[in-house]
């Protein structure tokens, strides 16, 4: 790519939005031009904005210390200086939709990492190592917005990206049930053990919203297009808890998932590690080198450990084994914040930009 694209940041300053900048501020394709976020830091300078709510363990990046903060409602003016936008707001479902529909009639893309469209028919919620294929439905959804290059696109809940990867892996043995437990870390939350001392050798076994989500956004991962718009996969039946746990980073899930077909424990495995996706046959800049590992120790995965593999963007899965109810059993762990959030937008932004549909103004 000859020229950096120009990107926007929309909620800069929260958790998110700070880890957006820490992998977009040396990009090879991507230069950051505008960090947005509410009135309340629009007109300071981002390291004023954020004071000492910076909750990277790297430094912040000092291209963007002094760059002023724009205020998010200023859609025209922000849009005039940008090519695409990251959009990690914090505000309502209905604020956010209708800000980022705003970004999206302006002729910007939006690339998403917020849940507020992510069962909007036409809007593709993609992982892009196992449907970027939805990305085709951008057309349709254009036609509907009236924009010849503004459309949204949304990645999928954190909580599902430690055991999607095996359903998806395993889809030629037809899983048709699974239950998950997810041991989920509190920068889920976006916080940090400074912030919510409470959560410290506490565990809290409720996170609003996150067992529909941890039910429902797999089967749209796993649907097909139809008649203009996403249709779920009426398999597996897919039943969730969602725990919070006082781990910084990482997810953890427990599962267990029956078959129509039946495979041995060596095929499954196989399955998993010789996964990929067009992000590898690209070779993206986010994507990782190998998407999954199985781990053979009966320790693993563990958060300390592995939720770093291939920096963040990999998944661990470990303790595969058969089941008393169910086919079999295993844990998978990954890294909520990077693969789960941030990272796995950049990696959909990327695949976007390899596809055709992010280009410069």
């Amino acid at each position: 790519m000859s020229e950096k694209l120009r990107v926007g940041i929309l909620g800069a300053t929260g958790m998110v939005g700070q880890r957006f900048i820490t992998l977009l501020s040396e990009h090879p394709w991507y230069e950051i031009c505008v960090l947005a976020a509410s009135s309340r830091s629009a007109g300071k300078t981002y390291e004023e904005a954020v004071g000492g709510k910076w909750k990277m363990d790297t430094p912040m990046p000092e291209k963007v210390k002094n760059m002023v903060v724009r205020n998010i409602d200023e859609v025209d003016s922000i849009a005039a200086d940008v090519d695409f936008v990251f959009s990690a707001v914090n505000m309502s479902k209905e604020e956010i939709r209708a800000i980022e529909d705003l970004y999206a009639k302006s002729e910007t893309p939006v690339v998403s990492n917020n849940s507020a469209h992510r069962w909007t028919p036409d809007v593709p919620m993609v992982i892009p190592e196992i449907n970027c294929e939805h990305f085709e439905i951008i057309e349709a959804q254009k036609k509907r917005l009236g924009t010849k290059r503004g459309f949204i696109a949304v990645k999928p809940n954190c909580s599902i990206q430690s055991y999607i990867a095996c359903l998806a892996a395993w889809k030629e043995f037809e899983p048709t049930k699974v239950s998950v437990c997810t041991y989920q870390a509190i920068s889920g939350a976006g916080k940090t053990f400074a912030d919510w001392p409470e959560m410290v050798g506490n565990i809290i076994p409720y996170i609003g919203g996150e067992e529909e989500k941890s039910e429902l956004e797999p089967l749209k991962v796993l649907g097909h297009i139809e008649g203009g718009e996403i249709v779920r996969a009426e398999a597996p039946l897919i039943s969730a808890q969602c725990i919070r746990v006082p781990v910084l980073n990482g997810h953890t899930a427990a599962v267990s998932v029956s078959f129509a077909k039946k495979p041995t424990k060596e095929e499954l495995i196989d399955r998993l590690v010789n996964f990929s996706g067009k992000p590898q046959e690209l070779k993206l800049p986010h994507a990782p080198k190998q998407f999954v590992q199985y781990l053979e120790e009966d320790n693993r995965p563990q958060v300390l450990a592995d939720v770093d593999f291939e920096g963040g963007m990999g998944v661990s899965i470990g303790r595969l084994r058969e089941d008393t109810i169910f086919d079999y059993k295993f844990v998978g762990l990954s890294h909520n914040t990077l693969r789960g959030a941030a990272g796995g937008a950049v990696e959909c932004a990327e695949m976007l930009t390899a596809l055709g549909y992010i280009a410069a103004k």
